[in-house]
């Protein structure tokens, strides 16, 4: 059965989420894919303020395709997350509390994540048009000329994903799948 979840995640809510847990997230989460992530990178590393506040937040590691009349956005199906690998310990520094996308992480990311008490959920790679009905509305909050690849802010409703790295570092995906 899976676990309920609001968004933003309390430090409480993270520290129950267990490795194989499935879960319904409900609530607003930024997006984000490589371009993004590099710019908000090079941000931090000249001490220069963000865009977003990303305190508290999570990413999903997504680029939504156009939405058709009726819908808040097209197939908006999981990312690669080892692209954003480089970017995401400074992320974590920063406040960030989860990242949503797909495959395994390095080494660095997991102590990050241990070190900030963030999590990472897989979302199912190949259902990005199920996955899309989760999405209620979609709002571009920076880099607008990154089009798909720009900053949003999803408004979600049982988010389907499951924990494939909770904050103690233990994973579902430490044999590679």
């Amino acid at each position: 059965m899976a676990k309920k979840i609001t968004l933003p995640l309390t430090d409480e809510q993270i520290a129950d989420l267990k490795a194989g847990d499935s879960v319904l997230i409900t609530g607003s989460m930024l997006t984000g894919r490589d371009a993004a992530h590099k710019r908000l990178f090079e941000l931090i590393e000249k001490g220069e303020p963000l865009p977003v506040d990303i305190d508290g937040e999570i990413i999903y590691y997504v680029g939504p395709a156009p939405a058709k009349p009726g819908h808040a956005v097209g197939p908006a199906g999981p990312t690669s997350s080892y692209r954003m690998d480089k970017y995401a310990p400074s992320l974590l520094d920063r406040g960030l509390k989860g990242m949503i996308g797909k495959g395994a992480r390095n080494q660095e990311v997991i102590d990050s994540m241990i070190k900030n008490g963030a999590v990472y959920f897989a979302a199912i790679g190949g259902a990005a048009a199920l996955i899309s009905h989760s999405i209620k509305k979609i709002e571009t909050l920076a880099y607008e000329d990154l089009g798909t690849e720009a900053i949003y802010r999803f408004y979600v409703e049982d988010f389907p994903a499951i924990v494939a790295i909770d904050s103690k570092g233990n994973s579902v995906l430490a044999n590679g799948n």
